[in-house]
């Protein structure tokens, strides 16, 4: 095993995913409040990232399907709808970081694993433009520079938990499943990568397992646990 994939909510990004989300929506109506009804707004943007993750178009982008299907809902004046949504990511979205904390554990583990001379990737579900989840890197303690591949709406085609999305991955840095593990804190969305034959490595800080599936996967364990077997890793 030379390569670790990551998941960024909930892993690498301490979060409580209610908190988060109730958060996240405050602050984009504030960029939208004069020309949207907020319950319109969370109602198309929901409608619009479910359509993105039940895609299944090698063609189309995430961000493609999400731009499609929200232009569809809003009508006319899309591209004001567009602009303002590029502004928010750059500006209001940056509130969103009082949702959210860092842990030393997590630090530690990621520049160790870059000392040692592993492939590190970001294997976060693809539902965001790049520029925001650049930002959750910074609000973890990390760097976009300390990923070999970040996955974003803009270069995905296909969502977690679709096994597309860890084929893409895959594919794009050049390793087989045996080559990798997925560290993630979803049962659902991060332990399916264990049917292709990726390792996995549940982290129980922030679990979400939203039907009580019996969980199944190589590791599990709290973020002091994730930096020993970092640790025990042997260097490559």
């Amino acid at each position: 095993m030379n390569t670790i994939l990551f998941d960024l909510d909930g892993t690498l990004l301490p979060l409580e995913e209610k908190k988060f989300i109730d958060t996240y929506f405050n602050e984009m109506y504030k960029t939208f409040e004069d020309i949207i009804e907020k319950d319109l707004l969370v109602k198309y943007v929901w409608e619009a990232t479910n359509v993105m993750r039940g895609n299944i178009e090698k063609s189309k982008t995430n961000m493609e399907i999400f731009m499609s299907k929200f232009e569809e809902l809003i009508g006319e004046d899309f591209d004001e709808y567009k602009n303002r949504f590029d502004g928010f990511y750059d500006t209001g979205f940056l509130a969103v970081e009082k949702s959210v904390s860092k842990n030393d554990y997590v630090i530690k583990s990621v520049n160790l694993l870059k000392e040692k001379g592993y492939t590190v990737v970001l294997a976060t579900n693809p539902l965001f433009p790049l520029k925001a989840i650049k930002h959750r890197i910074n609000w973890a303690g990390l760097k976009k520079e300390d990923f070999h591949h970040i996955t974003s709406y803009e270069n995905s085609h296909y969502c977690k938990p679709s096994l597309n999305y860890y084929e893409e991955i895959l594919y794009t840095i050049d390793k087989k499943p045996k080559e990798c593990i997925m560290i993630g804190n979803d049962v659902q969305e991060d332990l399916v990568a264990g049917d292709l034959g990726l390792e996995t490595f549940l982290i129980e800080n922030h679990i979400i397992n939203r039907n009580d599936d019996e969980i199944k996967c190589t590791y599990r364990g709290k973020y002091e646990d994730l930096y020993d077997f970092v640790n025990n890793l042997p260097n490559l």
